[in-house]
């Protein structure tokens, strides 16, 4: 005979258990329909030496889901990924037109470029054209770098100085989450995203500027408007971006190579911490990749075995981008497990 309290403490002790378990929201939204995150592996020889999973997401305008592997709705920060979207005020507040920018000074503003004298002349014109002394731009300085217009993030902090001078904001303060570019960066965003700007979490990015806190179907559905040319600004953005995408990045860098080759199809964007965003363009639609532990190799993997998937690029320019891009000593190589699952409407 057992006590009917003890019963019910087994049952109370089983649900707690069972909660705790479930509550984590990663766990339910791909467990539920049992798809799974993709899995990247550095095999060396014979052996799985590391393994890295990988959540990915594509979306349309709307906001629906057309396919995903793993969650969808794993929440992390975009990083460099949101550069297009943080060069927006440049545009739509007269900046770029009024210093004559060109393509070359939009598709610099949404860089994560190399470092390269090319890179660092264009930044320093947006600079020089829009008389701002070069004192203002807090990006840090590498170290292996002679100037901070090398820091990899120059070009956007050289596109928020331009608009301020445009609109008289201030010029010290451009980076603090209270700077009236920043507060109209958060304002179209959410405009964008269709939410209000008080959901809408920032923190600190590396180069200082404010970076937000998005589900990776939110990233996707960016993607999916910087691609589908309903908004004149994003248009002109991507358009700069795809036309010199040796600027977005870099010779030999995965978003300048996969540019290159999608005859104006494709447009890339990566950022820290394994975060890969890609849009078809034309066609409104977005793709958005976080692998878990921040693997660069492994989001390049996982990118280049979903596009081919999605065939949005042919096989011919695949197999070129990935002996370009998968460059692994003797004796190793990356294999990818997993598909991306189609949404039922």
């Amino acid at each position: 005979y057992i006590e009917p309290d003890f019963v019910i403490h087994i049952n109370l002790l089983y649900f707690i258990i069972k909660f705790n378990y479930m509550k984590d929201k990663r766990y339910l939204s791909y467990s539920k329909n049992n798809i799974q995150p993709l899995s990247v592996k550095l095999i060396r020889g014979r052996n799985v030496e590391s393994v890295h999973r990988v959540h990915a997401v594509v979306t349309d305008s709307k906001a629906r889901i057309i396919f995903h592997a793993g969650d969808f709705d794993y929440l992390t920060f975009i990083r460099s990924s949101l550069k297009p979207f943080q060069a927006i005020p440049f545009v739509s507040s007269g900046a770029s037109e009024k210093i004559k920018t060109g393509n070359k000074g939009l598709a610099i503003s949404s860089a994560s470029h190399s470092g390269s004298t090319m890179h660092g002349r264009e930044v320093f014109k947006l600079l020089w054209n829009s008389q701002i002394d070069i004192n203002y731009l807090k990006t840090p300085k590498p170290k292996w770098a002679i100037s901070p217009l090398q820091h990899n993030c120059s070009g956007k902090h050289a596109s928020m100085l331009a608009t301020c001078k445009k609109m008289n904001w201030p010029l010290e303060s451009y980076l603090s989450q209270s700077h009236p570019i920043q507060k109209e960066i958060k304002r179209k965003l959410a405009e964008l995203l269709n939410t209000s700007t008080e959901k809408l979490e920032l923190e600190r990015d590396d180069c200082g500027c404010p970076t937000f806190l998005l589900h990776l179907s939110q990233m996707a559905l960016l993607y999916a408007h910087l691609g589908n040319s309903q908004n004149a600004e994003l248009e002109q953005i991507s358009r700069a971006m795809l036309l010199f995408p040796e600027l977005v990045a870099g010779e030999g860098f995965f978003d300048t190579e996969l540019m290159k080759r999608s005859h104006g199809q494709i447009l890339s964007k990566g950022g820290a911490e394994g975060i890969q965003c890609i849009s078809r363009i034309g066609e409104g639609l977005g793709l958005a990749i976080k692998v878990e532990d921040g693997s660069k190799r492994a989001k390049h993997a996982s990118a280049l075995h979903i596009l081919r998937q999605l065939e949005w690029l042919t096989p011919v320019r695949l197999d070129e981008l990935e002996e370009k891009i998968n460059t692994l000593p003797i004796g190793q190589r990356i294999e990818v497990e997993g598909k991306l699952s189609f949404v039922e409407p």
